[in-house]
């Protein structure tokens, strides 16, 4: 094993106790190398139904931190990270709650990391068990201009990718030192894609290590509402941070996509005004990763 044997854990949870405490087992159950030492960073924004309380009853080793209720989950990732770097950890580990870690996940991991002479980002796949396909992970760009992009299944051996979702998601010192942490300009999803991208930007590589390391399931369904809708309410999902995010996702686009701006902006008014014609263009189109992932 080398140097690299301080991990620190970083999730943020709301109201799911039961996915929080299972999370955790997961974690505690790791199968690791000697040296590697684990410590476990939470932030409970304002969960109502018990979530801290049980964790502090199970798992007293954690520290764990209240958000203020509005956070969401990239100002509640942000802030657990910020907490985090005081340690001053070889990795930092991003993980969703309601992910469940294979027992072998982070030895996979550290072991894919490894393999590079240079620093890089390591991402897991999770598989929905109720489909065996991949929920989250990585993905390629299919255009080196456009926002367009397909999902990588979970690979044999490590793969490079062009973004990322931060469900499982290893990123080392370094790497944290010359690029930060997420952005603040996204409050709830998007700050994965934009950290990964903004990590390729900078020289780093992406990698999806191999195998499916954890489940999950991905219940976000449409990311449009449908007409049955009044105007006012999709109007209100369209700028929700929750929902297409407007202002945030057009930054993005901005700043990764340019040249995909103009179709950006019309799509997001015509799931918002149209989501009929929406609907019959979808079930029209081939099938497409999710353009928000939370």
């Amino acid at each position: 094993m080398n140097s690299y044997d301080h991990i620190a854990i970083l999730i943020t949870v709301y109201n799911r106790r039961q996915k929080t405490i299972d999370c955790l087992k997961r974690l505690h159950s790791q199968q690791l190398k000697p040296l590697v030492r684990l410590e476990i960073f939470l932030t409970d924004d304002g969960s109502t139904d018990g979530t801290s309380e049980a964790v502090k009853e199970q798992f007293p080793d954690v520290k764990l931190y209240k958000g203020s209720g509005s956070l969401f989950w990239a100002g509640g990732m942000r802030f657990t990270w910020e907490k985090a770097l005081a340690s001053n950890a070889d990795f930092y580990l991003l993980i969703n709650d309601d992910t469940l870690l294979t027992d072998h996940a982070i030895i996979t991991l550290l072991s894919s990391v490894e393999k590079y002479t240079d620093p890089v980002i390591c991402v897991g796949s999770t598989v929905n068990e109720h489909t065996g396909k991949t929920s989250y992970g990585g993905s390629r760009l299919t255009s080196k201009t456009q926002w367009k992009s397909e999902k990588i299944e979970a690979p044999a051996t490590a793969t490079d990718c062009d973004f990322a979702n931060a469900n499982i998601m290893l990123v080392p010192k370094y790497i944290v030192n010359s690029i930060g942490i997420l952005s603040k300009d996204y409050t709830h999803g998007l700050a994965d894609y934009d950290y990964t991208l903004k990590a390729k930007k900078a020289g780093f590589r992406v990698v999806v290590a191999p195998g499916f390391l954890g489940s999950c399931v991905d219940d976000h369904g449409n990311n449009w509402k449908g007409d049955k809708l009044p105007l006012k309410e999709r109007i209100k999902y369209l700028k929700s941070p929750k929902g297409l995010a407007y202002h945030e996702y057009l930054l993005f686009i901005r700043r990764h996509f340019p040249l995909s701006y103009p179709v950006a902006f019309l799509k997001l008014w015509l799931k918002t005004f149209f989501p009929f014609l929406w609907d019959a263009f979808k079930n029209n189109s081939p099938a497409n990763p999710s353009i928000l992932n939370r």
